[in-house]
């Protein structure tokens, strides 16, 4: 085994049971804890990939298959690797490489019209089976709400969209626009549920291919629209703006962009609310493999890049909540669904799309265990008065909507 190599596992696994095959040699790290986990490296060029760059070369040798797992799973080795490194240094190849990556990232996030709608495809536009495999119903692919531990994925999700549209404060008649809008179940939740006329906006054709459907479907095209359309050429004036799971894609040298142009747009007694992932460490650079192969252009920010951001758009914030675990809940739905159907995945695909798909949502997952990334909403508004002074009004909203929605239900069933 390359000597190297091995004093970085030693570094990095204080902690767990890997064992590391290579060639006829097995060797052990840890103290014997938790999973046992053997993984085995293909080749003594796999080793040296994994040495010099570990955070790009980790999921592209699992996707290629030069690293294979024995025992255990990609979860358990990526768990166990951010655990141990939590109150631990990364290695000095992986601070190098970050600290250089940090400092060209707003290059490689030159999120422009054409750009944006390229890196959008990349990932939105594929097989819209691929995503019936593990969403739910509703198709949300962005951060559940557990607001109880036993609730499932698709009670979850309903309860995100309530949370949202409480603190939102959405009234029958309001124009709401959705920034990212999905494949349109937010928006249709608030046209259907709260009553307002909603224009949700997309880059990807497949999402808005999707959400016009349904839309028609349900007989609602008069109360929620869809659009095609980059945030930077919406025009028009409304009461709420929203926005789940898009500002990752918005490009860390575009976030005064993005609130400038929400400030626009924002009526001066208006409320927005920003669900994003983000990171708890301060700024730095997104994750070459997931830059890659998942979300080019893509950043998770640090509060305080957003935050300065949304007061030089002379905007105010006027609550902030931090989601923690209920992203590592949600992805660990996702991956057990996924898992449970990787034979139709690999249908849709092929073995090495699986692997890759495993990668991140197990990799993305551990991160929200382990590592330094939770959801944020932050609610913003410019006037100081626009909402009531205390949270409680979010919780009595919730109630009303909950009531709705079994109204709702109950008219459907008739």
């Amino acid at each position: 085994m390359n000597v190297l190599l091995k004093l970085m596992l030693r570094r990095a696994f204080r902690h767990g049971s890997l064992t590391v095959v290579t060639g006829e040699t097995r060797t052990f790290f840890g103290d014997g804890t938790g999973t046992e986990i053997t993984i085995r490296f293909t080749s003594r060029r796999a080793q040296w990939a994994l040495l010099l760059d570990p955070e790009l070369k980790l999921g592209e040798l699992y996707m290629q298959g030069r690293l294979v797992i024995e025992k255990g799973s990609v979860y358990d080795l990526l768990e166990s690797g951010l655990a141990n490194l939590r109150n631990e240094p990364y290695p000095l190849s992986s601070r190098i490489l970050t600290r250089l990556r940090t400092l060209i990232r707003r290059l490689k996030q030159m999120n422009r019209g054409a750009r944006s709608t390229r890196n959008v495809a990349h990932h939105y536009d594929l097989d819209a089976g691929l995503y019936e495999l593990f969403l739910d119903a509703d198709r949300q692919y962005s951060c559940a709400y557990f607001e109880h531990p036993d609730r499932s994925l698709e009670e979850a999700q309903l309860a995100k969209k309530r949370h949202i549209a409480a603190k939102l404060a959405v009234e029958p008649g309001h124009k709401v626009l959705d920034i990212g809008c999905g494949w349109g179940g937010l928006a249709l939740y608030l046209a259907d549920i709260a009553g307002a006329a909603v224009r949700g906006i997309t880059l990807s054709q497949e999402q808005y291919k999707i959400a016009q459907q349904r839309a028609l479907d349900r007989r609602m095209q008069k109360r929620a629209e869809f659009r095609i359309e980059d945030y930077r050429e919406t025009a028009g004036r409304f009461d709420r703006i929203v926005s789940v799971g898009m500002f990752e894609h918005v490009g860390v040298g575009y976030f005064d962009t993005f609130f400038r142009h929400a400030a626009r747009l924002l009526d001066d007694n208006g409320v927005m609310l920003l669900h994003t992932i983000g990171r708890t460490t301060g700024p730095g650079a997104t994750n070459p493999w997931i830059a890659k192969y998942i979300f080019p252009g893509g950043y998770t920010p640090a509060l305080d890049e957003i935050v300065s951001s949304i007061e030089r758009a002379k905007l105010m914030v006027t609550d902030v909540e931090v989601l923690r675990l209920h992203y590592a809940e949600t992805l660990r739905a996702w991956r057990e669904r996924f898992m449970a159907k990787r034979a139709q995945a690999e249908a849709i695909y092929d073995a090495r799309f699986v692997r890759m798909w495993e990668f991140y949502l197990a990799g993305s997952e551990a991160s929200f265990r382990c590592g330094d990334n939770v959801v944020y909403q932050i609610q913003v508004s410019k006037q100081v008065d626009t909402l009531p002074i205390t949270r409680g009004y979010i919780a009595e909203r919730e109630a009303r909507l909950l009531q709705r929605e079994r109204a709702s239900l109950r008219l459907a069933a008739e």
